[in-house]
């Protein structure tokens, strides 16, 4: 236990702030769940914004924000292109049939 004054207030403030900090971090863990469950436009600016605070409060790095919110971002667009891909899919293609792959041959150079 601490013994001089400013020290017992160290201790009381580093436990307001731990308290404060992990509340933050359980909030920004449920908008991030709830992003990843259903990525939308809307979810991933909430994403966003809860991150640019956690850096604001000096919780993370300016780096690893920029990271987190660059892999959110590429998820939603990942989600798009998936959902893009399924409604064309389902489709019938111009020809009027299935709609097939079609995959380009490989040259190989002769030795």
């Amino acid at each position: 236990m601490p013994i001089g004054r400013s020290a017992k207030k160290s201790l009381r403030k580093s436990v307001k702030n731990r308290k404060f900090n992990l509340a933050f971090k359980n909030k920004l863990k449920e908008v991030i769940k709830k992003f990843l469950a259903k990525p939308e436009k809307k979810g991933l600016s909430e994403v966003q914004a809860i991150l640019d605070k956690a850096e604001k409060r000096h919780l993370f790095s300016k780096n690893k924000v920029a990271r987190l919110k660059a892999k959110y971002a590429k998820k939603m667009t990942k989600d798009l292109e998936k959902s893009v891909i399924k409604k064309s899919a389902k489709g019938k293609s111009a020809s009027g049939g299935k709609v097939t792959k079609k995959t380009a041959k490989r040259k190989t150079a002769k030795k």
